[in-house]
């Protein structure tokens, strides 16, 4: 797994971490018992405060995706699936919300913007159709 930070992202850099951790347990990139790098590797490696680190981990524990087990290290925890739910759930009304903003700036009407999603959800079951 690799963390990249960007100092032109409105949000903190804990919220950077934290957010890059949760989406590579979501997707599995990150599975129930992997260790994660130490609160004080991880600041060493991103060279960042280790206060940093220690609130991205801790606000991921509060969470229910890692467990910070002392004197062995951090851990993912099994997937709960109404965490993972809601966590989705949030991720598609951002996106949601951020798309209808763009419409707006694009003086796009509601029924544009619901062809469009219309448009995309009949594409992306194409896709996920079985091929012969």
């Amino acid at each position: 797994m690799r963390i990249i930070l960007r100092n032109t992202d409105k949000a903190p850099i804990y919220e950077q971490i934290k957010e890059q951790i949760k989406e590579a347990i979501l997707s599995d990139e990150l599975k129930e018992g992997d260790t994660l790098p130490s609160i004080r590797q991880l600041a060493r490696d991103l060279q960042i405060s280790v206060i940093t680190t220690t609130r991205a981990y801790t606000d991921l524990e509060q969470e229910g995706f890692i467990a910070i087990q002392q004197g062995r290290g951090c851990f993912v925890l099994p997937k709960n699936s109404e965490i993972v739910r809601e966590q989705l759930l949030r991720k598609i009304e951002d996106n949601f919300t951020a798309a209808v903003s763009a419409g707006k700036i694009a003086k796009l009407s509601r029924e544009e913007l619901t062809a469009m999603l219309e448009f995309i959800l009949v594409e992306v079951q194409f896709e996920q159709r079985p091929r012969d």
